[in-house]
């Protein structure tokens, strides 16, 4: 029987003061859930287990039965591979987002806040060909990468993750970095240069570079599993990924990494992956986001558009047994706009087969369920 995990990102969350204690989850209207858990269960569980840092990387790779070990510390690495791309053992990759600072010198948004798409291109044309030394790549909106000559300095460096430091000092986050490495110093004395023209209503833009990461080899999903595995995403972390075990990896156009991503487009993807895979991992990372900016209605929303226009179709269209697990990576409070070690739900259940109870303690019941046979 094949699997289905449908992984909405940063589900849980916190309750909402605004809604009588519910949370976005709660409150989302989520009849094709509803009817799933009717049939087979709903828990709430920590992916993370207070034994790993709770960011999409490492859970999603425990979700994908990838051992502790073997989760790389940084991701950056990851979302590389996303790209087609791959270093050697001789160069490192950062992530390197694109924050705006207020006029106190405050981490005002970690996500180029006030600026469109289009002007978040311009910005990564402005900082390309800045160093020789240092490649910059453009991923989608704010989000880039920076490769460079191998520095154990850089790599032992921990620069805190920005969605973790908003309201900090942007200089004095960044200064640990910039002592480890004069080509990042000097990269962004340049690029705060070429970012000013951009600022705009008591903002100014910088690029923050953190979580670098080596050239790193995970287990194949075969190999772990028998079974072959499929991705629907558009989330460079989860392309990455899949392609580093060997997935096959489906991107629909339209796909956008936040609330605004084509679902319907998704619900294809999987179906057309369930074809020819025992096992498909349906990503949606809107609502991580979402929470990020502290819009609670705007992930409920979410939430209940990927039950209508995805659950529901593949509901109605896929016709073999089916197993389906609805859950989170992690908690992104919408309250705090931070990740956390806390309870996710976790909907299961099986399509076009009698009824069973599923109900798990932990993670390991649920890769049990999505990955043996047997259910």
């Amino acid at each position: 029987m094949r699997s289905l995990l449908i992984l909405i990102d940063g589900l849980g969350d916190e309750p909402i003061p605004a809604w009588q204690g519910q949370t976005p989850f709660d409150h989302a209207s989520h009849p094709a859930m509803d009817a799933l858990a009717a049939a087979g269960g709903v828990s709430f569980l920590s992916i993370c287990e207070k034994d790993i840092v709770p960011e999409s990387c490492s859970c999603i790779l425990r979700l994908l039965g990838v051992a502790k070990q073997d989760i790389p510390h940084n991701r950056a690495y990851l979302e590389l591979l996303a790209q087609g791309r791959d270093i050697s053992e001789y160069e490192m990759v950062l992530r390197c987002n694109l924050a705006a600072v207020d006029e106190k010198g405050s981490l005002a948004a970690f996500n180029g806040r006030g600026l469109t798409a289009e002007a978040m291109r311009r910005v990564a044309q402005a900082c390309d060909n800045v160093l020789r030394d240092i490649e910059f790549i453009h991923l989608s909106e704010y989000r880039n990468l920076l490769i460079m000559n191998k520095e154990a300095a850089v790599l032992d460096c921990d620069v805190r993750p920005p969605h973790e430091s908003v309201g900090g000092n942007a200089e004095a986050l960044l200064e640990p970095l910039r002592r480890q490495s004069l080509s990042i110093s000097y990269f962004l004395n340049e690029t705060n240069k070429r970012l000013a023209p951009f600022a705009h209503d008591g903002l100014h833009y910088v690029l923050y570079p953190w979580g670098a990461s080596a050239r790193q080899t995970l287990p194949s999903f075969t190999g772990l599993h028998g079974l072959r595995g499929g991705a629907v995403c558009k989330a460079e972390i989860v392309a990455g990924i899949a392609r580093a075990l060997g997935m096959e990896v489906c991107i629909p156009p339209k796909a956008t990494g936040d609330v605004d991503t084509d679902i319907a487009a998704k619900a294809e993807g999987a179906l057309n992956l369930l074809e020819r895979n025992d096992f498909v991992i349906a990503h949606f990372n809107g609502s991580d986001e979402a929470a990020h900016r502290y819009d609670y209605a705007a992930k409920a929303d979410f939430i209940a558009r990927i039950d209508k226009e995805f659950l529901q179709t593949v509901s109605s269209r896929y016709h073999e047994p089916l197993k389906v697990v609805v859950c989170g990576d992690h908690v992104t409070s919408s309250v705090t706009g931070k990740h956390g070690d806390g309870c996710t739900p976790v909907v299961a259940g099986y399509l076009n087969a009698p009824p069973r109870l599923c109900v798990f303690d932990s993670y390991r019941q649920i890769l049990d369920f999505l990955m043996k046979e047997s259910g």
